[in-house]
């Protein structure tokens, strides 16, 4: 579950020294803040404790607090969130999960581009920008205000419509999440129904959320 979570880091800080910077977060927020619904087909890579994974899929979002991950690498794997718990279900294991939304503001900043809430300067306070060569998309490396926070640092990579083709999640043990994201589309119509979760048949259901 925090591997997913930490999926979600791509907040940064919003320094007045650089206006151009300033300018291309600013573009960012307004981009993410202002969808109602995504989707977007995703890669995901993670590194870490001498073993590495690749795994794909789809994400569906709608505002506020609602998302699908839906992976096809591995077959069937899901997450969702109905915007006061968060579900996941794991086919190999036959196992099914429910968390509390509260028991995750820790990840507050790295959720926000995807459920509406994005302000750069609340949990980042340092950055650096790079050109990537031979496009006009800019590498963004962004450092949090706190050091008890399960990442140490967060880069992407955006494009002139501000739209975010690359993440990469640094965490404090050394690890790392990498995903790229392809084909979003802004606004797209979704179902309600695909936000909520009902364990299959047979399946161990396991419900940590705190009352």
């Amino acid at each position: 579950m925090g591997r997913f979570c930490l999926l979600l880091a791509a907040a940064l800080a919003l320094p007045a020294e650089t206006p151009d910077t300033s300018r291309i977060l600013k573009n960012i927020e307004d981009h993410y803040n202002h969808i109602q619904t995504l989707q977007v087909a995703f890669t995901e890579r993670y590194t870490g404790q001498g073993r590495t994974t690749n795994e794909k899929g789809e994400l569906f979002l709608r505002k506020p607090g609602k998302m699908r991950w839906q992976y096809s690498v591995p077959a069937g794997e899901l997450y969702i969130s109905d915007g006061k718990y968060l579900y996941g279900y794991h086919p190999r294991d036959n196992r099914a999960e429910r968390s509390s939304m509260k028991e995750m503001d820790d990840m507050r900043g790295p959720l926000a581009f995807l459920l509406g809430r994005l302000n750069f300067a609340d949990d980042f306070k340092e950055f650096h920008t790079m050109p990537d060569r031979g496009s006009p998309d800019v590498f963004i490396t962004a450092i949090p205000k706190s050091g008890k926070l399960p990442y140490s640092e967060v880069q992407f990579l955006v494009s002139p419509d501000s739209v975010i083709h690359w993440l990469l999640v640094k965490e404090q043990d050394g690890s790392s999440l990498e995903f790229t994201f392809q084909g979003e589309k802004k606004n797209p119509p979704i179902p309600d129904s695909m936000f909520k979760f009902t364990p299959p048949p047979g399946t161990e259901y396991v419900d940590s959320a705190k009352p």
